[in-house]
């Protein structure tokens, strides 16, 4: 790996708050400025080959999410979030583009809303439809679009701790996509926790994130997840598709109530790249990775 790396798996890759990051900030007693939240990502993954013909492909990208909530009354809770990706993939030698890949770059637009229902101080469930637009600079974005749904439900014990299970249901691009995940928020000792780091939906399950508060303002991770990316090559439902799997670690720094910054360093593994509609399939080698996400609340 000859360049510093990445990771495109952070948790700006979703719009709405996952079941348990909405179940935290709904038991949060510290003060927030504001509903809003604006936060940006840079990511950059190492160079890897991608199948057995000398092809290497090294990954950059900006991701941006803006979200808000607000309670209706006790028991309701409402979200919305839209975001903007912009994904900048570097072929080298690739004579996979003799396949019709000269897309270099990705646009990827999304929009989310959720709704949440807590009808007793033990249970929570949310339902959250998603719209996604994601397209190579080849195609066309009339094209390109995705829906689905994340349905979830979650137990809160008597200790605060919750424990659920849910399942996304993707009309992707030419393909539909049914994904379950484990949603969890179970604080282990008074500084350890268990939760998941990212939300469900096209980029797939929630994850699992162990995380432990070194101060009020520092705290470290690490977790896995597994990561997919599927996007509009061409016009004639021609599309690509990135799955792979993802460990990090991460240093979040909160540096005022309405500022946090985190830092990953990750390794992708087990990738694939699958074209269709020529059903074919590369293997995709394993790299390294690093990003930096700044979030502000106001």
């Amino acid at each position: 790996m000859n360049k510093p790396l990445a990771l495109s798996v952070l948790a700006v890759s979703s719009l709405v708050a996952s079941p348990t990051l909405l179940a935290q900030e709904q038991q949060k007693s510290s003060y927030r400025p504001s509903p809003f939240t604006f936060s940006a990502s840079r990511i950059t993954t190492g160079t890897a080959d991608v199948g057995y013909q000398g092809n290497e492909l090294q990954r950059d990208q900006w991701m941006f999410d803006f979200k808000t909530g607000m309670p209706l009354g006790k028991k309701w809770f409402i979200g919305a979030g839209v975001g903007y990706d912009n994904l900048d993939y570097d072929w080298r030698s690739p004579s996979l583009k003799d396949n019709t890949q000269t897309w270099d770059k990705i646009e990827r637009y999304r929009a989310s809303l959720s709704l949440s229902y807590r009808p007793n101080k033990n249970w929570m469930f949310m339902l959250a439809p998603k719209l996604q637009y994601a397209y190579a600079d080849t195609a066309s974005a009339s094209n390109a679009a995705s829906y689905g749904a994340v349905l979830s439900g979650m137990y809160r014990f008597n200790s605060g701790d919750m424990l659920g299970f849910g399942v996304a249901y993707l009309n992707d691009i030419d393909e539909v996509r049914t994904v379950p995940f484990l949603a969890v928020n179970w604080q282990i000792t008074e500084n350890l926790k268990l939760g998941n780091p990212f939300s469900a939906g096209f980029s797939g399950p929630a994850g699992l994130e162990l995380s432990y508060q070194l101060s009020s303002d520092w705290n470290v991770g690490f977790g896995t997840s597994k990561r997919t990316s599927r996007f509009l090559i061409a016009d004639e439902k021609d599309t690509a598709e990135i799955d792979e799997w993802v460990s990090f670690a991460r240093v979040g720094w909160d540096i005022s109530r309405s500022v946090s910054v985190n830092a990953y360093v990750g390794y992708f593994f087990n990738g694939e790249l699958e074209l269709n509609p020529q059903n074919s399939k590369e293997d995709i080698d394993n790299q390294g990775a690093a990003a930096l996400d700044v979030t502000f609340k106001f």
